[in-house]
Protein backbone atom coordinates (compact mmCIF):
# COMPACT_ATOMS: atom_id res chain seq x y z
CA UNK A 1 0.00 0.00 0.00
CA UNK A 2 1.18 3.32 -0.71
CA UNK A 3 1.61 6.23 1.78
CA UNK A 4 3.00 8.93 2.88
CA UNK A 5 3.73 11.26 5.71
CA UNK A 6 5.80 13.97 7.51
CA UNK A 7 6.51 15.71 10.63
CA UNK A 8 8.81 18.34 12.11
CA UNK A 9 10.13 19.51 15.46
CA UNK A 10 12.44 20.76 17.36
CA UNK A 11 14.61 20.34 20.42
CA UNK A 12 16.45 23.33 22.09
CA UNK A 13 19.20 24.31 19.39
CA UNK A 14 18.20 21.21 17.40
CA UNK A 15 15.19 21.25 14.67
CA UNK A 16 14.19 17.86 12.44
CA UNK A 17 12.17 17.09 9.79
CA UNK A 18 10.79 13.34 9.09
CA UNK A 19 9.69 12.42 5.71
CA UNK A 20 8.12 8.19 5.25
CA UNK A 21 6.83 7.22 2.04
CA UNK A 22 5.74 3.89 1.06
CA UNK A 23 4.95 1.86 -2.71
CA UNK A 24 3.98 -1.06 -3.20
CA UNK A 25 6.24 -4.07 -2.88
CA UNK A 26 5.82 -8.02 -1.86
CA UNK A 27 7.94 -7.90 1.47
CA UNK A 28 8.60 -5.39 3.74
CA UNK A 29 11.90 -3.26 2.57
CA UNK A 30 12.95 -0.33 4.83
CA UNK A 31 15.41 2.10 3.45
CA UNK A 32 16.61 4.30 5.83
CA UNK A 33 18.59 7.85 5.27
CA UNK A 34 19.23 9.19 8.60
CA UNK A 35 21.97 11.03 10.66
CA UNK A 36 24.66 8.87 11.56
CA UNK A 37 26.07 10.42 14.52
CA UNK A 38 22.73 9.81 16.80
CA UNK A 39 23.99 6.83 18.42
CA UNK A 40 21.50 4.17 18.22
CA UNK A 41 18.48 5.91 16.03
CA UNK A 42 18.78 3.51 12.64
CA UNK A 43 18.11 0.76 15.10
CA UNK A 44 15.12 2.65 16.71
CA UNK A 45 13.72 3.61 13.72
CA UNK A 46 13.90 0.26 11.73
CA UNK A 47 12.25 -1.58 14.69
CA UNK A 48 9.58 1.02 14.68
CA UNK A 49 8.80 0.78 11.23
CA UNK A 50 8.89 -2.72 11.19
CA UNK A 51 6.38 -3.26 13.78
CA UNK A 52 3.79 -0.70 12.28
CA UNK A 53 4.10 -1.48 8.55
CA UNK A 54 3.23 -5.26 7.01
CA UNK A 55 4.45 -4.81 3.49
CA UNK A 56 5.77 -2.11 1.40
CA UNK A 57 8.97 -0.65 0.09
CA UNK A 58 9.35 2.20 2.86
CA UNK A 59 11.31 4.98 2.52
CA UNK A 60 11.79 7.58 6.13
CA UNK A 61 14.51 10.06 6.10
CA UNK A 62 15.05 12.63 8.37
CA UNK A 63 16.69 16.03 8.45
CA UNK A 64 18.35 17.54 11.79
CA UNK A 65 19.68 21.09 11.96
CA UNK A 66 21.49 23.08 14.53
CA UNK A 67 20.78 26.70 15.41
CA UNK A 68 24.11 28.74 15.81
CA UNK A 69 27.30 27.90 16.12
CA UNK A 70 28.82 26.41 19.61
CA UNK A 71 31.97 25.72 18.13
CA UNK A 72 35.10 26.98 20.26
CA UNK A 73 38.81 27.96 19.48
CA UNK A 74 41.81 27.43 21.00
CA UNK A 75 45.65 28.13 20.69
CA UNK A 76 47.80 25.31 20.11
CA UNK A 77 50.97 26.64 21.66
CA UNK A 78 53.21 23.55 19.72
CA UNK A 79 51.93 25.20 16.37
CA UNK A 80 52.57 28.45 17.85
CA UNK A 81 56.22 28.03 18.83
CA UNK A 82 56.72 26.35 15.79
CA UNK A 83 54.80 29.36 13.68
CA UNK A 84 57.55 31.99 15.48
CA UNK A 85 60.53 29.91 15.25
CA UNK A 86 59.88 30.04 11.13
CA UNK A 87 59.27 33.64 11.67
CA UNK A 88 62.74 34.44 13.45
CA UNK A 89 64.33 32.19 11.01
CA UNK A 90 62.71 33.97 8.18
CA UNK A 91 63.40 37.40 9.28
CA UNK A 92 67.05 36.13 9.85
CA UNK A 93 66.79 34.87 6.12
CA UNK A 94 65.81 38.25 4.34
CA UNK A 95 68.61 40.36 6.60
CA UNK A 96 71.35 38.38 5.31
CA UNK A 97 70.05 39.59 1.89
CA UNK A 98 69.45 43.17 3.06
CA UNK A 99 65.71 43.11 3.07
CA UNK A 100 63.53 44.52 5.62
CA UNK A 101 60.26 43.19 6.21
CA UNK A 102 57.26 44.69 7.58
CA UNK A 103 56.41 43.47 11.59
CA UNK A 104 54.66 40.36 12.10
CA UNK A 105 50.85 41.49 13.55
CA UNK A 106 49.34 38.54 16.38
CA UNK A 107 46.85 38.35 13.69
CA UNK A 108 49.31 37.54 10.80
CA UNK A 109 50.53 34.73 13.17
CA UNK A 110 46.95 33.63 14.48
CA UNK A 111 45.95 33.36 10.59
CA UNK A 112 49.11 30.94 10.01
CA UNK A 113 47.83 26.80 10.02
CA UNK A 114 47.47 25.48 12.85
CA UNK A 115 47.96 28.02 15.28
CA UNK A 116 44.52 28.22 16.33
CA UNK A 117 42.19 25.18 16.20
CA UNK A 118 38.35 24.81 16.09
CA UNK A 119 36.32 22.43 17.89
CA UNK A 120 33.08 21.81 19.19
CA UNK A 121 31.57 20.74 21.85
CA UNK A 122 30.79 16.87 22.85
CA UNK A 123 27.36 16.91 23.10
CA UNK A 124 24.87 14.05 24.55
CA UNK A 125 22.63 13.15 21.71
CA UNK A 126 20.45 10.73 24.24
CA UNK A 127 18.11 13.65 25.09
CA UNK A 128 17.80 14.48 21.04
CA UNK A 129 17.48 10.82 20.76
CA UNK A 130 14.32 10.37 23.21
CA UNK A 131 12.27 13.15 21.29
CA UNK A 132 12.97 11.90 18.22
CA UNK A 133 11.80 8.49 19.36
CA UNK A 134 8.93 10.18 20.74
CA UNK A 135 7.86 11.33 17.32
CA UNK A 136 7.81 8.18 15.74
CA UNK A 137 4.23 6.95 17.03
CA UNK A 138 2.56 10.08 15.67
CA UNK A 139 4.46 10.02 12.34
CA UNK A 140 3.74 6.30 11.68
CA UNK A 141 -0.06 7.13 12.74
CA UNK A 142 -0.42 9.65 10.07
CA UNK A 143 1.30 7.16 7.40
CA UNK A 144 -0.99 4.35 8.06
CA UNK A 145 -3.95 6.53 8.33
CA UNK A 146 -3.22 7.77 4.70
CA UNK A 147 -2.66 4.34 3.53
CA UNK A 148 -6.11 3.07 5.51
CA UNK A 149 -7.86 5.66 3.36
CA UNK A 150 -6.27 4.29 0.49
CA UNK A 151 -7.02 0.72 1.58
CA UNK A 152 -11.12 1.47 2.48
CA UNK A 153 -11.04 2.56 -1.69
CA UNK A 154 -9.22 -0.32 -2.62
CA UNK A 155 -11.28 -2.34 -0.75
CA UNK A 156 -14.17 -0.98 -2.43
CA UNK A 157 -12.76 -2.22 -5.84
CA UNK A 158 -11.83 -6.05 -5.12
CA UNK A 159 -15.10 -6.02 -3.23
CA UNK A 160 -16.59 -5.45 -6.50
CA UNK A 161 -14.28 -7.70 -8.31
CA UNK A 162 -15.57 -10.28 -6.35
CA UNK A 163 -18.77 -9.67 -7.15
CA UNK A 164 -18.29 -9.79 -10.76
CA UNK A 165 -16.16 -13.46 -10.59
CA UNK A 166 -19.21 -14.49 -8.23
CA UNK A 167 -21.49 -13.70 -10.93
CA UNK A 168 -20.05 -14.92 -14.24
CA UNK A 169 -19.31 -18.38 -11.70
CA UNK A 170 -23.09 -18.56 -11.02
CA UNK A 171 -23.41 -18.02 -14.73
CA UNK A 172 -20.74 -21.26 -15.59
CA UNK A 173 -22.71 -23.32 -13.36
CA UNK A 174 -26.19 -22.11 -15.11
CA UNK A 175 -24.68 -23.43 -18.36
CA UNK A 176 -23.66 -27.09 -17.69
CA UNK A 177 -27.65 -28.69 -18.09
CA UNK A 178 -27.40 -27.14 -21.61
CA UNK A 179 -23.50 -27.94 -22.01
CA UNK A 180 -24.07 -31.25 -20.67
CA UNK A 181 -27.33 -32.55 -23.51
CA UNK A 182 -24.83 -30.85 -26.36
CA UNK A 183 -22.07 -33.10 -25.31
CA UNK A 184 -24.29 -36.04 -25.28
CA UNK A 185 -25.41 -35.18 -28.44
CA UNK A 186 -22.30 -34.72 -29.64
CA UNK A 187 -21.41 -38.10 -28.38
CA UNK A 188 -24.06 -39.84 -29.55
CA UNK A 189 -23.82 -38.77 -32.89
CA UNK A 190 -19.63 -39.23 -32.92
CA UNK A 191 -20.44 -42.88 -31.80
CA UNK A 192 -22.89 -43.52 -34.20
CA UNK A 193 -20.10 -42.69 -36.87
CA UNK A 194 -17.69 -45.22 -35.46
CA UNK A 195 -19.90 -47.96 -35.06
CA UNK A 196 -21.59 -47.61 -38.94
CA UNK A 197 -17.71 -48.44 -39.99
CA UNK A 198 -16.82 -51.52 -37.26
CA UNK A 199 -18.26 -54.61 -37.52
CA UNK A 200 -17.82 -55.79 -33.77
CA UNK A 201 -17.87 -53.16 -30.91
CA UNK A 202 -17.03 -53.98 -27.08
CA UNK A 203 -19.71 -53.05 -25.07
CA UNK A 204 -17.72 -52.65 -22.40
CA UNK A 205 -14.95 -50.39 -23.98
CA UNK A 206 -17.07 -48.20 -25.24
CA UNK A 207 -18.81 -47.51 -21.93
CA UNK A 208 -15.49 -46.84 -20.21
CA UNK A 209 -14.48 -44.61 -23.20
CA UNK A 210 -17.52 -42.82 -22.63
CA UNK A 211 -17.51 -42.81 -18.63
CA UNK A 212 -13.82 -41.73 -18.90
CA UNK A 213 -14.63 -38.40 -21.39
CA UNK A 214 -17.34 -37.54 -18.91
CA UNK A 215 -14.99 -37.38 -16.19
CA UNK A 216 -12.32 -35.47 -18.43
CA UNK A 217 -15.04 -33.04 -19.45
CA UNK A 218 -16.30 -32.80 -15.74
CA UNK A 219 -16.27 -28.75 -14.50
CA UNK A 220 -18.46 -29.16 -11.43
CA UNK A 221 -14.96 -29.11 -9.27
CA UNK A 222 -13.95 -26.37 -10.57
CA UNK A 223 -17.35 -23.98 -10.24
CA UNK A 224 -17.21 -25.65 -6.35
CA UNK A 225 -13.77 -24.48 -6.29
CA UNK A 226 -14.21 -21.00 -7.67
CA UNK A 227 -17.49 -20.21 -5.16
CA UNK A 228 -15.17 -21.68 -2.30
CA UNK A 229 -12.56 -18.95 -2.86
CA UNK A 230 -15.09 -16.15 -3.45
CA UNK A 231 -16.10 -17.06 0.18
CA UNK A 232 -12.91 -17.05 1.15
CA UNK A 233 -11.20 -13.91 0.11
CA UNK A 234 -14.52 -11.93 1.35
CA UNK A 235 -13.90 -13.25 4.24
CA UNK A 236 -10.00 -11.86 4.02
CA UNK A 237 -11.41 -8.70 3.32
CA UNK A 238 -13.59 -8.39 6.03
CA UNK A 239 -10.75 -9.27 8.49
CA UNK A 240 -7.87 -7.51 10.08
CA UNK A 241 -4.08 -7.52 10.18
CA UNK A 242 -2.05 -8.01 6.71
CA UNK A 243 -3.90 -10.42 3.99
CA UNK A 244 -1.79 -9.05 0.76
CA UNK A 245 0.34 -12.20 0.95
CA UNK A 246 -3.36 -14.38 1.03
CA UNK A 247 -5.22 -12.52 -1.33
CA UNK A 248 -2.39 -12.87 -4.03
CA UNK A 249 -2.41 -16.69 -3.71
CA UNK A 250 -5.95 -16.99 -3.70
CA UNK A 251 -6.03 -14.81 -6.97
CA UNK A 252 -3.26 -17.68 -8.25
CA UNK A 253 -5.93 -20.17 -7.67
CA UNK A 254 -8.68 -18.48 -9.04
CA UNK A 255 -6.85 -17.67 -12.19
CA UNK A 256 -5.77 -22.36 -12.20
CA UNK A 257 -9.36 -22.82 -11.56
CA UNK A 258 -10.66 -20.48 -14.72
CA UNK A 259 -7.85 -21.31 -16.83
CA UNK A 260 -8.87 -25.46 -16.44
CA UNK A 261 -12.46 -24.30 -16.71
CA UNK A 262 -11.83 -22.87 -20.05
CA UNK A 263 -9.08 -25.56 -21.22
CA UNK A 264 -12.24 -28.63 -20.52
CA UNK A 265 -15.24 -26.36 -21.68
CA UNK A 266 -15.92 -27.62 -25.12
CA UNK A 267 -18.98 -24.91 -24.93
CA UNK A 268 -18.97 -22.15 -26.70
CA UNK A 269 -20.89 -20.60 -24.11
CA UNK A 270 -18.96 -21.79 -21.35
CA UNK A 271 -15.78 -20.67 -23.04
CA UNK A 272 -17.14 -17.09 -23.13
CA UNK A 273 -17.66 -17.00 -19.24
CA UNK A 274 -14.31 -18.51 -18.37
CA UNK A 275 -12.09 -15.73 -20.61
CA UNK A 276 -14.67 -13.01 -18.83
CA UNK A 277 -13.20 -14.81 -15.39
CA UNK A 278 -9.73 -14.85 -16.73
CA UNK A 279 -10.19 -11.13 -17.59
CA UNK A 280 -11.57 -10.02 -14.20
CA UNK A 281 -9.03 -12.53 -11.75
CA UNK A 282 -6.11 -10.46 -14.14
CA UNK A 283 -7.36 -7.56 -12.92
CA UNK A 284 -7.68 -7.97 -9.48
CA UNK A 285 -4.26 -9.85 -8.66
CA UNK A 286 -2.88 -6.11 -9.86
CA UNK A 287 -4.88 -4.54 -7.28
CA UNK A 288 -3.72 -7.18 -4.79
CA UNK A 289 -0.38 -6.31 -5.41
CA UNK A 290 -1.55 -3.17 -3.42
CA UNK A 291 -2.99 -4.54 -0.44
CA UNK A 292 -0.61 -4.85 2.67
Amino acid sequence: MTGFASLKGHLGSFSWAWDIRAVNARGLDIRLRVPDWIDGLEGVVRKAVGAGVGRGSVSVSLRVQREGNDATMHLNRTALSGALDTLVQISHAAENHGLVLTPTTAADVAAMRGVLETSAPEEDTAPLLAALTADLPVLLNAFNAMRATEGAALNTVLESQLTQIDDLVVQAAGTLEDRRSAQADGLRDSLARVLDNVDRTDADRVAQELALIAVKTDVREEIDRLEAHVTAARDLLAGQGPRGRKLDFLTQEFNREANTLCSKAQFQALTRIGLDLKAVIDQMREQVQNVE
